[in-house]
């Protein structure tokens, strides 16, 4: 069973998402502050967060920060916000989706099922990929950089994880969208974007391969 810590100030809107991830099967845990967050993020050890941006005190934003600086647990925001640049800075943060307030609850159980099904590593057959200067470990979710380890959120990585096993393809936004977040991922193109961004600041192009945009197409890992 899956464990979901849900994070949000609203008591109220707290308790109605428990009620629908528990009647989907999923274990539950809440937390009304930064600090209650970070408490049940080591004690809880959820493997997916529901984390909303406006929070007292600390707001969501500076709780994700901490939950990437420290762990590598899928997280999705919760926002009353729908601008573009609240959701694109969520996701240059680090988040792995985002859901708009209100919402409907067989969006945010499929967005939640989507998520979880791209990040829970399985016991099926893993491998690392190799590169000049880069390996890709996916027993371990690792990218080895010029000999440095580097973490990364489970999406960027399953994402230059997918591209790389498919050197010189090129893949539409919406191939990777499916690929990637999940046949029934309900997001929009601007995610791989954010997502592609992401990884070429942490992964500048080596010497025999580059994350290439192929423009009116979408993106390919090439291999010269």
């Amino acid at each position: 069973m899956s464990k979901i810590l849900i994070v949000d100030d609203d008591l109220n809107i707290c308790e109605v998402i428990k009620m629908y991830l528990e009647n989907s099967g999923y274990e539950t845990s809440l937390a009304y502050c930064a600090q209650e967050a970070q408490d049940q993020v080591k004690g809880f050890k959820p493997d997916l967060i529901l984390l909303d941006i406006i929070m007292p005190e600390t707001d969501g934003y500076e709780i994700l920060k901490w939950i990437r600086r420290e762990h590598q647990t899928p997280v999705i925001m919760l926002t009353a916000k729908s601008d573009t640049f609240d959701k694109v800075l969520g996701l240059e943060l680090g988040a792995d989706d985002y859901i708009v307030k209100p919402f409907d609850p067989k969006e945010l159980i499929a967005r939640v099922k989507a998520v979880l099904r791209r990040t829970i590593i399985t016991d099926k057959v893993k491998e690392k990929i190799i590169f000049q200067g880069l390996v890709i470990d996916m027993d371990s979710y690792t990218i080895y950089y010029k000999d440095e380890e580097m973490r990364m959120p489970p999406k960027e990585f399953e994402l230059i994880y997918f591209l790389a096993s498919n050197k010189n393809k090129v893949f539409t936004r919406e191939q990777l969208l499916c690929e990637v977040w999940g046949y029934d991922y309900p997001g929009d193109s601007r995610t791989v974007d954010v997502h592609i961004k992401r990884l070429r600041e942490k992964l500048q192009d080596g010497e025999n391969w580059q994350i290439e945009t192929v423009w009116g197409v979408g993106y390919k890992f090439e291999v010269k």
